[in-house]
């Protein structure tokens, strides 16, 4: 039987408003799901229930009263552990930060906050983010919600199996090499890397470097959209946030609702490997008999790539920079308390030159001028969202795909990081299962600054494929993922292996 936790965000928030259902009752709905599935696979990680009372009660007491509710008011929202939440436990994954407890929510929570939005718990990440596989030494590891001895990828992983139960309707991500898009393609739910800026952070340490983002994640794309136009804003914290002086240029209403899109007007490129990502050949199969099942409903669809020359060179250098930024001297002072992700960019770092850095920067400045070239041909980019099905969580990162040897720990997201050394959005949308019976992601790439379009076309693109059964959001098996043994009792369970 259909519970409240499983409604949509936009189904859920509706009914709030209407006062035929009330904000206590979606939340203990979803409190009652995380209790019985979430020792499965441990995707909520730290819980504030009693203040998450506290706040829907208020909600239901001025819905009561006919008073204004804010857009995702009295809905429970995940917030990924990386991110500040005032009196709740927040660790980035890290055994240095076990025990701390922030005095104040950082910008994005305080967002989802005024939003009327109720923070229910904090979902699982690696340790600061670091790798798309979502194990630390601080909670573990996170299984896939479809088969979970299998990674849930990261680093949003948490939020991304939380969504895919029925958890929460709602939850945050980041995102550098892909860590919204790759948990969303692995846990079969959405997930959106929006263009630099756009969601505001006070938090990265290069302000105007814009490898790595904050983002929504949701089940379907206009509920994406919904928490998307509560994150946006022109914060001057974020260098990038760029604006114009007295005026507004980011509003919520620029997100939601959707302006409705004609799919056949689209000029579309498709690609299973950017010309350069170790894609599984197992996924270039998957990704050309989905895609020819409905390539023919744009007005153009080709087989093409822009040229993404350097960018492996360019996305190692940079992110190990951010790395030094962020993480050199708990590696010189914490190194015991430090994982192998963390120590292997650190010390790659330390070993470029400031030549190398600027090389870098020279690189990603050329592809990002190719890219704009190529967009003025085409409207959307489709790629694969993962160049791999899901392994096991116990696999650190794959080593080899199809018998070759991966380049780094990271080499695994390229058809990720081709999309953030340009700064475009993305988004990865579920399109039905693998060969293995694991969720597919579909990577949509957007024009330079052209989110809300993007944001459009994926729900023209969702509502269209969800009335095919080999297209269509898949869900797991909640029945069988409650009856499965606890993950913490799995070996290698905490730490690294």
């Amino acid at each position: 039987m259909r519970e409240a936790c499983d409604l949509t965000a936009l189904e859920a928030r509706k009914l709030i408003g209407e006062k035929r259902l009330g904000a206590g009752e979606l939340l203990e709905s979803c409190i009652r799901r995380i209790e019985r599935l979430n020792p499965a696979v441990n995707a909520i990680v730290a819980t504030d229930y009693a203040r998450a009372r506290q706040q829907a009660a208020a909600i239901d007491a001025a819905a009561a009263k006919g008073e204004a509710l804010g857009p995702i008011a009295g809905l429970p929202v995940g917030i990924k552990d990386l991110e500040d939440t005032a009196g709740l436990r927040t660790t980035y994954g890290s055994p240095i930060f076990a025990d701390h407890v922030p005095a104040e929510d950082e910008r994005l929570v305080r967002a989802v906050r005024a939003g009327g939005g109720i923070v229910i718990g904090k979902t699982n990440t690696p340790e600061f983010g670091a790798g798309a596989n979502t194990r630390n030494s601080v909670y573990g590891a996170t299984g896939n919600p479809f088969d979970p001895r299998k990674s849930a990828a990261g680093s949003s992983g948490g939020s991304a199996v939380a969504l895919a139960t029925g958890m929460v309707p709602l939850a945050s991500g980041s995102d550098t090499g892909g860590s919204l898009r790759n948990p969303a393609a692995f846990c079969g739910i959405v997930g959106f890397r929006p263009t630099p800026g756009l969601v505001p952070s006070e938090k990265r340490l290069l302000g105007w470097s814009n490898l790595s983002v904050a983002g929504p994640m949701a089940r379907t794309v206009p509920d994406l959209a919904l928490l998307l136009s509560v994150m946006v804003g022109d914060d001057p914290a974020d260098p990038l946030a760029t604006t114009i002086h007295g005026r507004n240029v980011r509003a919520q209403s620029d997100f939601f609702p959707l302006t409705p899109l004609d799919l056949s007007s689209l000029r579309v490129a498709l690609t299973p490997d950017f010309g350069f990502a170790p894609t599984e050949r197992h996924i270039r199969e998957v990704f050309a008999g989905k895609t020819g099942l409905f390539r023919h409903v744009f007005a153009r669809a080709d087989d093409a790539t822009p040229d993404c020359s350097g960018a492996d060179e360019a996305f190692a250098v940079l992110r190990a920079v951010g790395f030094l930024a962020a993480h050199l001297e708990k590696v010189k002072t914490r190194r015991t308390e430090v994982g192998p992700n963390v120590i292997v960019n650190v010390e790659e770092g330390l070993g470029y030159t400031a030549a190398d850095v600027a090389r870098a920067g020279v690189l990603q400045t050329a592809l990002y001028r190719r890219w704009q070239l190529f967009f003025e041909e085409y409207d959307l980019i489709l790629t694969p969202a993962i160049t791999i099905s899901p392994r096991p969580w116990s696999e650190l990162y794959p080593s080899e795909i199809d018998g070759r040897k991966t380049r780094s720990y990271f080499h695994w997201l390229a058809l990720a990081y081709a999309v953030t050394l340009p700064g475009h959005p993305a988004i990865s949308l579920p399109v039905g299962c693998d060969r293995a019976g694991m969720p597919f992601g579909l990577q949509i790439v957007g024009p330079r600054g052209g989110d809300a379009m993007l944001l459009a076309a994926a729900a023209a693109l969702e509502a269209m494929l969800a009335s095919d059964a080999r297209t269509a959001r898949p869900a797991p098996d909640l029945e069988r993922l409650a009856a499965s043994p606890p993950i913490a009792a799995s070996p290698g369970f905490i730490g690294f292996g």
